[in-house]
């Protein structure tokens, strides 16, 4: 019906959003294209695809609020961060930043498309696994912003600033 032709449909512009995101990102690092905006810019531009597709998933009843709760969360937080330790250097993502987008985004794949029933345990088990990085990560992410602090202030202070 109806109901399975929007999800198709909206899979369909998530997944091609998704996928545009990686190309741009190889294609910038391939070309030495790759600006301090554009780490910026880019986690930034990853956080609303998601975010936007989480709180949809969870405005329709698909998914718990408090799974786009803790997400949104963590998101927001590491971005706060980011600009909060931008003054001293900018933390790339890391390969478990890149892991979690990507499961993330596979979960998310899975919660949009009209599935059967049977298949809803792996799709809770994915967003699951998705939450669990997505926490990990973030905890990772305030340790090295830390540290980088630290270590910032410890050379501001040998040079007697």
């Amino acid at each position: 019906g109806l109901d399975v032709a929007w999800r198709i449909a909206a899979t369909g512009v998530f997944a091609v959003a998704a996928i545009t995101d990686r190309i741009d990102g190889q294609l910038a690092r391939k070309y030495g294209l790759v600006t301090d905006f554009g780490k910026l810019a880019d986690p930034i531009a990853d956080k609303a695809l998601i975010g936007a597709a989480l709180v949809g998933l969870s405005l329709l009843g698909d998914l718990s609020w408090w799974v786009t709760g803790i997400i949104a969360a963590r998101e927001l937080g590491v971005t706060a961060l980011r600009f909060f330790v931008l003054r001293h250097a900018v933390i790339p993502a890391s390969r478990g930043g890149k892991a979690k987008t990507l499961v993330q985004t596979l979960a998310i794949v899975l919660y949009l498309l009209p599935l059967p029933e049977a298949a809803m345990p792996f799709a809770v088990a994915l967003m699951g696994l998705a939450v669990i990085l997505t926490v990990g990560t973030g905890i990772d992410y305030v340790v090295q912003a830390a540290r980088l602090r630290a270590g910032v202030h410890r050379v501001e202070q040998q040079h007697g600033e």
